[in-house]
């Protein structure tokens, strides 16, 4: 019973984290957005430099390193990767579990590999970067016609136009219409690879998710409200907090008509402890209590305060495994 347990617990990690319309609406915006980057900068920017050793080390890193900015900016942008740095900073990572920090790190490169896969797919299914990279691997034997002696140097020089005799000139389309077909196919099967990953990845949301479809499209709900409300109070309450300070310093302040009505509607702005702000930041994963769900740190602050336990709330707001 307890391995069973625990298995139940570990497949409800996995599930938490890969299951909001939100993200695939909001990754397919940043996948559209990847599209016109790359392709503004194949029109634009991208240009051969037809130099034997050069070609290849520029294909790869039109390719590569775009791909590789995007994925440290996806990582940047993810609240998951600051959710897990506070959790590491105030509680050391001591009670995350291995399926925890699983799911994390899933739902973390998820949304960072959705731009670079786009970019690479988009840098292969065009071909420009791949003929530029590897034309001067291309065994000369093959090519019906071309004098075996060709070099890589000569290969090299082939996609910038008027560099080759133009006796050789001719085999040109042929080696292009072959790097293409290469570089496209790779594309494709990326892109097969990628949406096979995709079924698999919401087949096993799907199966190991401890929600119904409607409590499970309620907790998202709920969080989204959550973090908009939150985040809009913590703004007035910085606000009127800053007011105070000022006034104090002053002996007045200067707000306009809205701020002085909300002033007036909410008095004073209530200082929050160190503890507190702990207490509702870091890494959460669903908990219930007594059979009635925990859908936040700040829905379980809430319920410990509300009974004010501040013993259990630390003891509860410390486990993860």
């Amino acid at each position: 019973m307890a391995a069973a347990a625990l298995v139940t617990e570990n497949f409800k990690f996995v599930s938490l984290f890969f299951k909001s319309k939100d993200v695939m609406i909001f990754n397919g915006l940043i996948a559209l957005g990847t599209v016109a980057s790359q392709t503004a900068y194949n029109v634009f920017a991208f240009n051969c430099p037809c130099s034997s050793g050069r070609n290849y080390r520029y294909g790869l890193a039109t390719i590569g390193v775009p791909a590789l900015v995007f994925f440290l900016v996806g990582i940047i942008m993810n609240k998951s990767t600051w959710d897990l740095v506070s959790e590491c900073r105030l509680r050391n990572c001591r009670k995350l579990s291995g399926a925890a920090a699983f799911a994390l790190l899933g739902t973390m490169i998820g949304r960072a590999v959705v731009a670079p896969l786009t970019w690479t797919v988009i840098s292969l299914l065009q071909g420009q970067a791949y003929t530029c990279a590897v034309i001067e691997f291309v065994e000369p034997s093959t090519l019906e016609g071309l004098p075996k002696h060709t070099g890589a140097e000569v290969l090299a020089k082939f996609p910038c136009e008027g560099t080759v005799p133009e006796d050789l000139q001719k085999f040109w389309p042929v080696i292009e219409r072959r790097l293409k077909y290469e570089s496209q196919m790779m594309g494709w099967l990326l892109v097969a690879g990628m949406s096979v990953m995709v079924l698999l990845i919401l087949c096993m949301r799907r199966c190991s998710s401890p929600f119904g479809y409607r409590q499970e499209a309620y907790w998202e709900l709920y969080r989204s409200n959550e973090k908009n409300l939150f985040d809009r109070t913590a703004n007035t309450h910085a606000r009127l907090l800053a007011a105070e300070q000022v006034k104090s310093f002053f002996g007045f302040v200067c707000l306009d008509k809205e701020e002085k009505e909300e002033k007036e509607e909410h008095q004073k702005a209530n200082q929050i402890c160190n503890t507190d702000w702990d207490r509702v930041t870091g890494v959460y994963l669903y908990r219930d209590k007594e059979d009635i769900p925990l859908y936040s740190r700040l829905h379980k602050w809430a319920t410990r305060n509300l009974e004010n336990d501040a013993k259990t709330m630390d003891k509860e707001m410390d486990i993860f495994s």
